[in-house]
């Protein structure tokens, strides 16, 4: 997604650059809608819980300065799938595409796309929003689709998103045999290959799925062929409508979330915040 917004404001202003030497650009037609691809901005309904939104993100009255920026920008860019616009208290709008942001000035004459710094603060303004708006109720979470796994008290609570042939998440995988009191809830997501979806229904089918989770992830002990009905599509809806980009994708308590392996220090520091 991210390449492709790139893409499509390099387009813009190389034609804004010709367009001021007195030449005439074409836009071209936006690409058939069957062509596009969407890593995040448009996103399945979970087979299970009825298509519940699981974001924490409170809807906001309508704010017609923003309504009109974002008719301006697809007007502009119509081959992008805007999320949401939003007025910031520094003077640009904020236009989130799937979970991507990008900023603009009122009448989309500028086009900023990366990380907004707060210069007084040095904070990522726009990883902040993103942490935000990417949160997730866990307690709605539909737990009836993931393994799960208790060690010590389990009074700690965490949710993984995982695929089978990810490396990383054996990394974290290993990682957790030194974290206590805590219960992992274990989505299987299999997006890497073929291969990952079959894995994931032999676990997923197994009579212990836990421990022949763990065997593989740790012990590389391949789970044994088995068959039941796995709900393998509403794991992969529930993924793409959390917006999970990668694997390992943690979920905390508190609804915020961390992507890749993250070192035991620092992962039992985000489970205390958590509380």
């Amino acid at each position: 997604m991210k390449a492709r917004i790139i893409f499509l404001l390099a387009g813009l202003l190389c034609g804004t650059a010709l367009a001021q030497e007195g030449k005439s650009v074409s836009t071209g037609q936006p690409a058939d809608k069957a062509d596009k691809v969407y890593s995040t901005s448009q996103v399945g309904t979970p087979a299970a819980k009825g298509g519940k939104v699981y974001s924490t993100t409170q809807a906001q009255p309508p704010d017609p300065a923003a309504e009109a920026v974002k008719k301006r920008f697809q007007l502009r860019f119509n081959d992008l799938d805007i999320t949401a616009v939003r007025r910031t208290p520094y003077g640009l709008f904020e236009v989130q595409v799937g979970a991507d942001m990008i900023y603009t000035d009122e009448n989309v004459s500028w086009v900023m796309e990366g990380p907004l710094i707060d210069a007084a603060t040095r904070r990522d303004v726009t990883r902040e929003n993103q942490e935000k708006l990417s949160a997730v109720q866990f307690a709605d979470l539909p737990l009836d689709l993931a393994i799960k796994q208790v060690k010590g008290k389990g009074t700690r609570k965490l949710a993984i998103f995982e695929d089978p042939n990810c490396g990383y998440c054996k990394q974290l995988r290993h990682t957790l045999k030194d974290v206590d009191d805590v219960t992992i809830y274990t989505f299987l997501f299999p997006i890497l290959s073929p291969d990952s979806t079959v894995k994931v229904r032999d676990v997923w089918c197994a009579a212990d799925p836990g421990k022949t989770w763990d065997d593989w992830m740790l012990d590389g002990k391949r789970p044994a062929t088995a068959q039941c009905d796995a709900p393998i599509d509403g794991m992969l809806a529930l993924g793409r409508q959390l917006m999970v980009r990668g694997t390992p994708t943690i979920f905390f308590e508190n609804g915020t979330r961390a992507s890749g392996a993250l070192p035991l220090a620092q992962l039992q520091q985000r489970l205390a915040a958590s509380r």
